[in-house]
């Protein structure tokens, strides 16, 4: 075989070629370093003591379906400076693994479209190997990502095991990229990433979070001149859920049977909006039902359809107008459960009215945690979590299909 196949094929320089062997279905490459200046790897010394040799076999391209291994001698080496002894260099794969750097750029292509199982099978290689390929790669390239154009971000968690147990999750709303992942959920979750952000001189202009208490004293400590944005897909969301109770409430207290037959099953129709109730199911027929035997869930109904309203005005002072009106509307009701919701709306009206200057949201992060459940389902799990919060920075070059 010519020697430069072994350039052209594996990448190897300095090589010469002596033989092939073939062994348990295995082809074996024997080649030999050119001769060259022995030095010390670790600090280039050159009056160094030989120790003898070592031959070692390296895994890598194959050719069909067949194993190739390349096999060589390593020279030992005795270094008086370090005192320490170690193996000759090489050019073509690291010294710490038993497969090529040609290999390993292969198994990574592979592993674009195909799962850790399957190029485990392909290759005829453990698991075990290839995912620690892929960790290796994903902790070089995203372990530590650049945060200094960073302006808007987006946070909120996401629960990844049973028990409650989170992840808490950041986005630059602008690249669409994972920037970090803590473990756990609140304020806590988030420190080493303020720790980060301050070194990396980045000036955020706006956040875009729900209205935990928690993630509002993160930011507006961690980020005094930034503009807290709070997410009107939560707000909508926490007035479905007094909603709910309002309903659940009402359910309880009316005794006549007609009546509580036709309130029964309400819950979905209460929640979804009117232009996506199902008319061949007479959904909306079963609503008017519903919300005209009781006058306070029919108030509450159509306080829903209003607070919707407050994001789809001209400018902020109109986005202010209606949300004084929804106030006073809530408030002139009379009923405990929108009062209250009143009073949660007024002290959080900053956030929601920077909406008008920063229009950002955490839906971008919402569809990347429906991505990050859909990997892990794939995946069956992940046991390294260290793993897990790679995949999830890297999840944003998904093109296709996420494989886990």
């Amino acid at each position: 075989m010519s020697t430069s196949i072994l350039y052209h094929g594996w990448g190897m320089i300095g090589y010469n070629y002596r033989t092939t062997r073939y062994e348990a279905g295995a082809m074996v490459f024997v080649v030999q370093p050119k001769g060259k200046i022995i030095c010390c790897p670790e600090c280039q010394r050159v009056d160094v003591t030989l120790r003898g040799t070592k031959t070692r076999q390296f895994r890598t391209l194959p050719i069909g379906r067949k194993r190739v291994f390349i096999e060589t001698d390593m020279q030992r080496i005795w270094c008086p400076a370090c005192d320490f002894v170690r193996q000759s260099p090489l050019n073509f794969a690291d010294p710490k693994v038993t497969y090529t750097r040609q290999l390993e750029r292969y198994i990574l292509d592979l592993l674009g479209s195909m799962t850790i199982q399957d190029v485990a099978q392909h290759l005829q290689m453990s698991w075990d190997t290839i995912k620690e390929i892929q960790k290796r790669d994903l902790t070089a390239r995203f372990s530590r990502p650049k945060l200094r154009h960073m302006q808007r971000l987006a946070i909120d968690e996401i629960a990844v095991f049973k028990g409650h147990r989170y992840l808490t999750v950041v986005m630059d709303l602008d690249s669409g990229c994972v920037v970090f992942v803590g473990n756990g959920k609140g304020a806590d979750a988030l420190e080493p990433f303020w720790v980060r952000l301050k070194r990396s001189g980045a000036k955020i202009e706006a956040v875009a979070i729900d209205m935990s208490p928690a993630y509002i004293e993160a930011v507006t400590t961690n980020l005094p001149h930034a503009a807290v944005v709070f997410d009107h897909f939560h707000v909508v969301k926490m007035f479905n859920e007094k909603l709910s109770d309002l309903r659940r409430d009402i359910f309880r207290e009316i005794a006549d049977k007609k009546q509580r037959t036709i309130l029964k099953g309400t819950r979905w129709l209460l929640l979804k909006n009117p232009e996506n109730l199902d008319q061949s199911r007479n959904e909306k027929d079963r609503l008017d039902d519903a919300l005209n035997i009781n006058l306070p869930l029919s108030i509450a109904y159509y306080l829903k359809e209003d607070l919707r309203q407050i994001w789809s005005q001209e400018n902020k002072v109109k986005a202010g107008e209606c949300i004084d009106a929804w106030v006073g509307k809530a408030k002139a009701s009379q009923i405990r459960i929108l009062e209250k919701f009143a009073q949660t709306l007024e002290s959080h009206r900053y956030g929601i009215l920077a909406y008008y200057r920063h229009r950002i949201s955490t839906g971008p992060l919402e569809g990347m945690n429906n991505k990050i459940k859909t990997m892990k389902r794939q995946a069956y799990g992940f046991r390294d979590m260290e793993f897990f919060k790679l995949r999830i920075m890297a999840i944003h070059e998904a093109k296709h299909v996420l494989v886990g």
